[in-house]
């Protein structure tokens, strides 16, 4: 989707979204709905009883300002309370609403998720409002879902029912539904293997105020053909995390090495679904492309490279599965198969905090590992080539799920230290 989201119409919005949600199995074939007012205060909305997984532009509706209704479709049965909402905040463009099935446990348990379980979250989801059930397609739903947002609220657990979020517009809003899913998630596999554990908002906000900063800017940039190549590699990274859900809208930074300490970056405050090749940011002798901002944690990737020399490319995101052992604190024994273990080698858990900018980041940047959770914030995967590093990142993923997967079955039984002291002589000697 463009940057300049006033430049997509609505219909393309919408189906680029509902796609997104139904293909990351966030929502099914006939459940969800989503709607942007446009500035002549018309609706546009999907339509009800449509297939969401082959939904196409020519099929949703314009609900127009005097309430006609343009299109081939009637619009979804949950209209009325996208209506009510546009209605109680002039400021919300945007409506999403999905049954993704954390959320939904969340809703049958009438609990809010703790947004407090990840450090950005909290700032992305804002405080989350509760709707008591109310018939679906109704009048009174639309009633008690508006005086949620009527509160100053913009993401609401619906009870027994699933979530409904707005936002200044689609891509803000569908940010905040990724995120608060992927809080969801990650307390619900932290469940399995342990108890989560929550940021305070001092710790919170601590780390947004040591985040900030911006490395100053070059006079001029040179985009040499190796240079263009691996701004195409990471982007094509970025998306394909964000497809298997290794990586959400609003976090994750991948880098790759130029020549010695010089860099290329992922920018901050670009949805990483939409990143392009202009949007990468090259870092060169410790200063910025010009105009360009590079993610917060820039200084991080510049340390790595600059104290490991084998290391070529970096990718720190948050995935629900190695997360769960973020938050939870539990120690992550990637002896689950041989190739777990050959790639990874064990996994350690870093303090919060450890990977703020005056903290003594030794951990993370001298004792540099192939894998590294930072509890409650993220995981660092390092590698040479950027497509390894990835593979990295997958196969940690994987092994995380089977061991949360497995820990209702029984206890893990891990490959022994015979059995690894043959996996390190036949493939790491």
């Amino acid at each position: 989707m463009s940057k300049n989201i006033k430049l997509v119409h609505p219909r393309d919005q919408i189906t680029e979204v509902i796609d997104r949600i139904y293909k990351r199995g966030m929502t099914t074939t006939s459940g969800g709905n989503i709607s942007i007012i446009d500035d002549n205060g018309d609706i546009w909305v999907t339509p009800s009883a449509i297939d969401k997984g082959s939904l196409r532009a020519s099929d949703i509706i314009c609900v127009k300002k005097d309430g006609t209704i343009i299109g081939k479709h009637k619009p979804s049965s949950e209209f009325p309370f996208h209506k009510a909402i546009y209605e109680a905040r002039p400021d919300i463009k945007s409506v999403i609403h999905a049954h993704p099935p954390a959320l939904v446990s969340f809703s049958i348990v009438r609990q809010i998720p703790n947004t407090n379980v990840i450090s950005q979250a909290k700032h992305i989801c804002g405080p989350i409002g509760y709707a008591k059930y109310r018939l679906p397609g109704s009048e009174d739903l639309g009633a008690v879902i508006a005086e949620e947002f009527d509160k100053g609220y913009k993401a609401i657990i619906m009870e027994n029912h699933g979530t409904v979020l707005g936002g200044s517009d689609l891509t803000d809003a569908y940010e905040r539904f990724e995120a608060l899913e992927f809080c969801a998630r990650t307390i619900l596999y932290g469940t399995q293997i342990g108890i989560p554990n929550y940021l305070t908002d001092e710790q919170i906000d601590a780390f947004e105020s040591q985040a900030k900063g911006v490395l100053p800017e070059m006079a001029s940039v040179e985009y040499t053909p190796d240079e263009l190549e691996k701004r195409l590699e990471i982007c094509n990274i970025v998306k394909r995390s964000c497809q298997q859900g290794l990586m959400i809208s609003s976090y994750g930074t991948v880098s790759m090495r130029l020549e010695g300490g010089d860099f290329l970056i992922t920018p901050t405050d670009i949805n990483r679904w939409d990143i392009d090749l202009d949007d990468i940011v090259q870092v060169k002798n410790g200063h910025r492309e010009a105009g360009k901002t590079p993610s917060r944690a820039a200084w991080m990737h510049q340390e790595i490279y600059n104290k490991n020399p084998d290391v070529n490319s970096i990718i720190m995101t948050q995935s629900p599965y190695l997360m769960a052992f973020g938050v939870t604190g539990e120690y992550l024994n990637v002896r689950t198969i041989p190739e777990s273990w050959i790639f990874l080698q064990d996994i350690d858990l870093a303090e919060y905090g450890s990977h703020f900018r005056e903290s003594n980041n030794a951990e993370i940047v001298e004792n540099c590992s192939t894998a590294l959770i930072i509890k409650n914030d993220s995981v660092i995967i390092t590698g040479d080539k950027l497509l390894q590093t990835f593979d990295y990142l997958e196969v940690a993923e994987f092994s995380a799920k089977s061991i949360v997967l497995g820990n209702s079955l029984g206890e893990m039984v891990p490959i022994n230290d015979d059995q690894v002291e043959d996996l390190r002589k036949k493939f790491l000697s």
